[in-house]
Formats: C-alpha cells, structure tokens, sequence
C-alpha cells in the first residue's frame, strides 16, 4: 500500500495509525477503518458471507467428469509437485453436472488462499505449477496459456483452429488484452473470486469469470503452458463452442458497460470516434490546467488515465475501478466525496472531473472540495453544462445508443452561468473555462487566500432554471 498524502480520520480529521496491512486506526476516536486489496477504504464493507473456513495456502480443483483414469496417472505427479512447492494444499475433485457446475462446486468446498484449477484429462503435465505459482504476485489471476511466448499446443489441427478461433473472437469481440481465454488451467485467488457472482453451468463458466474479474478491477497475468490435447469428438467440440457463445453476449454488455472497471480508459482508445475524441480532449484540458502543481487530488478519479498522468492521490467511492486505477502506481483512497479523508489544507490542486452531476446538490459536496483544498489552490471542476442544447441532444442519444453508459447517471444539471455565479459567491475566482465538444464545461478556480465571507447563494442556485 502507498502512503497517503494528508490522509486523516472523516471523523474527527485525527491521524490515522496502521495496523499491519489490515488496517487503519483512528488515535482521536479510535475508529477502525479496513484496508481492501491495499486501497485504504472509509466507505462500509459489505459483510462477507459465510462462516470462516479453516486456511491452507491452496485448493487444487480437478473436476470428476468422467476422467477417472487420466486422474489416476495424474495425482501422484501432481502431488510430487505440490510438495516441491513446500505449501499447504488440498485437491478436490467435485462433481458435475457441468463443466461450470463442478467448478462453482469446488470453489464453495475450497478452504486455500489460493486456487488452481486443472483438467484431468492428462493433457498437461504439473511442472508447470512452480512458475504459476511464482507469477501470483501482485495479480488476482494467472492463466496458464498456451498462446504466449513460451507456450505451445499438440493437438489435431481441427480443433487447434476451434480453440485459436474461440480465443480470438473473445478477445476482440469483448476487447480482452489476453491470449488463452478458454485454458482451464488457472490460479485464482480465493476472496476475490469469491467477491464475483458465477452463475455458468458449462464451460462458458471460463469466460464468465475473466470478465467479471475485470469488471471487478482485479489484475490478469499470463504464463506459458506446455498442453498436449487429447482427442475429442466433434460433437464435444460443438458444445465446447457453443457454451461460450451462450454467455457471450451477457458479457459483451457487462463489459461494455460503466459496471466494467476500465470503461474510463478503454475509453480513451475506443473505436468509436467521438467518444475517443472526449476522453483526450478532457484529459488534454485537464492535465495542462493541473501542470505545476505539486500536491494534487483526483476525487472521483474512477479508471480514467488522468490518475496516471503525473503523482497524485485519486479517490472514488467505488472499489472496482480503483482496483483498476492500481496499475498507475499513485496512491488510491476508498471514499466519499461528502466527507474526504483528508486534513485541511492537504492539496495544491484538487481535480473533480464529471462528479458533481452524479450525486445530488448539496453544499457539502463544495464544501468538502474547498476544506481540503490550501487558500489559493486550484480546483479544476467538470461537469455537462445543460444549458447547452448540444449536451441535451448529445445525452439523449446516448441514453438510446448505450444504455449502460453514464446518460442515467447524471441526475443534477448545472449550468455555466449560475454555477459560476454560486462559486464565485464561495469565494472562488475563475481563471478559465475550456470546453469538451462544446458541451462539458472544466473550470479553472482559485480558493481565496483570505477568511471568506458566507456564501450568499445557495448550492441550487447554481443549477440550471427549468
């Protein structure tokens, strides 16, 4: 976990004293606050389900589907392997109906921090656990692939071609950045697979759980695997496909949608012009607004690559796209924008980019901007301007062109006259006001040095006049 610049208590603004990497306590009010997957959280946990299972280091996953002989070569050189490693482990074996069925079966009973899951059909061999087991670091999942450097595939051309044409039409059609994204052979690690609901009964269970762990916002890794395929029936391999299809578009709207951790920076690559055109115009806007300054927070950062951009601390209140957000190497806070977790004073610059429109008009949302921001700081401050008929057209279509986007999410409208009118009433200057496609509208503002006097306007007053 990085440390956290100005962090303190949304309490009582007290310092914060760690507990090991579990959490954080308040020394003021002795409040305890958790820290998940390294992201210190001041939002309250969902209570975990379940009673706690006794720990061991690994679950091995093998589903008995009718491969009873390849198992009865396979244990004994699994087992030789699995001691090399000098961990604690269980193998499990559970049952069907399906593929997917036997698999949710064996996560349910699986008592490991970590879990494996293989095949027994003696299409590999287990020499390739120690470098599964190295590559966990620092990621939720490893994927053995036969499809990397490194990696390789025997097995009868027909269904070589099945299993290259399967992972690239996944690939591409859900814009996935792997190669094997039908290999069996995985490293999960328990709670965060257990964090995402599964409901695939067949082999389509595989697509399923790659990408809900990305829309979760956990990190993938690739690693070689050596596989020698053996024979299937044709009629094994229609199912095979098929089972894949199934849930195909169930996840192509998942991933497609503002629940995927990386919308914001796929985003900033996507095949659609316009959109493309959005995110770097606001990213260019941004980032020279922010340039120079030294102590800088992103509230509301989500995925967007903003975060990545220069050092700074980036809070959102959802935990998926801040577990995405890891990978630009800035310190990240689990958060609400109505009481930040940090000092007075903390930042020279305080980014809120798209924001304010998705919570409701309350003066704490202002305030808690203004609180941790030093006099004479910069706030960049974006948000639609709704007096633009071009943003209400834009919005419209958008609602009916993607319906899981940001369209429904917006539910307070400001307009550039009277929000500048109730920020300058708070005591702010305005510097500049650049424009996103005419419509999105990003302030440059000035805290003032000096004791303001009370806002004369209230927060509504800077929405727009029906």
């Amino acid at each position: 976990m990085h440390a956290v610049p100005g962090l303190a208590c949304p309490g009582c603004r007290s310092d914060l004293r760690p507990d090991g990497d579990a959490s954080l306590t308040c020394e003021g009010c002795a409040t305890v606050y958790p820290i998940l997957d390294g992201i210190p959280s001041f939002v309250a946990p969902t209570p975990t389900r379940g009673r706690p299972r006794e720990r061991l280091d690994l679950t091995v996953v093998i589903p008995a589907l009718n491969q009873a002989g390849h198992l009865d070569d396979l244990l004994p050189l699994l087992q030789r392997e699995l001691r090399s490693l000098e961990i604690s482990y269980e193998i499990l074996q559970p049952p069907g109906p399906g593929y997917g069925a036997a698999l949710r079966t064996g996560f349910g009973q699986a008592r490991g921090e970590y879990i494996l899951t293989l095949d027994a059909d003696g299409s590999h061999k287990p020499s390739f656990l120690p470098a599964i087991w190295t590559a966990r670091a620092g990621v939720d999942v490893v994927i053995a692939s036969r499809y990397v450097e490194g990696g390789g595939a025997e097995m009868p051309p027909t269904r070589r071609a099945l299993s290259r044409a399967l992972s690239l039409a996944l690939r591409r059609g859900l814009s996935l950045p792997y190669s094997d994204l039908s290999s069996g052979y995985r490293l999960y690690r328990r709670a965060a697979l257990e964090s995402i609901p599964l409901q695939a009964a067949g082999f389509d269970i595989l697509q399923e759980i790659l990408i809900r762990m990305l829309a979760a916002g956990y990190a993938i890794r690739e690693v070689p695997l050596h596989y020698r395929a053996h024979g299937s029936s044709r009629a094994w391999l229609a199912r095979f496909a098929l089972s894949h299809l199934k849930t195909f578009a169930a996840m192509w709207k998942l991933r497609n949608s503002i629940a995927s951790a990386d919308y914001d920076a796929r985003a900033y690559e996507s095949i659609v012009p316009l959109q493309r055109y959005w995110q770097r115009r606001r990213y260019r806007v941004i980032t020279t607004m922010v340039a120079g300054a030294g102590r800088v927070l992103d509230v509301g950062c989500g995925s967007s690559r903003i975060i990545g951009s220069a050092p700074m601390v980036g809070l959102d209140i959802v935990l998926a796209k801040l577990r995405y957000a890891r990978r630009y190497d800035n310190p990240l806070v689990h958060g609400s924008i109505f009481e930040l977790p940090f000092k007075d004073g903390a930042f020279d610059c305080v980014i809120c980019s798209e924001v304010i429109e998705h919570v409701p008009a309350d003066e704490r949302v202002f305030s808690e901007l203004e609180r941790v921001l030093e006099p004479g700081g910069r706030l960049v401050l974006g948000t639609p301007d709704y007096d633009r008929r071009r943003w209400r057209v834009l919005e419209a279509l958008y609602g009916r062109l993607a319906p899981g986007g940001y369209a429904d999410e917006h539910i307070t409208h400001y307009s550039r006259s009277n929000l500048s009118a109730y920020l300058v009433a708070r005591g702010f200057t305005i510097d500049a006001v650049e424009y996103v496609g005419g419509s999105e509208m990003i302030f440059s503002l000035r805290k003032a040095t000096g004791v303001r006097a009370a806002a004369a306007l209230p927060v509504a007053a800077g929405l727009r006049s029906r």
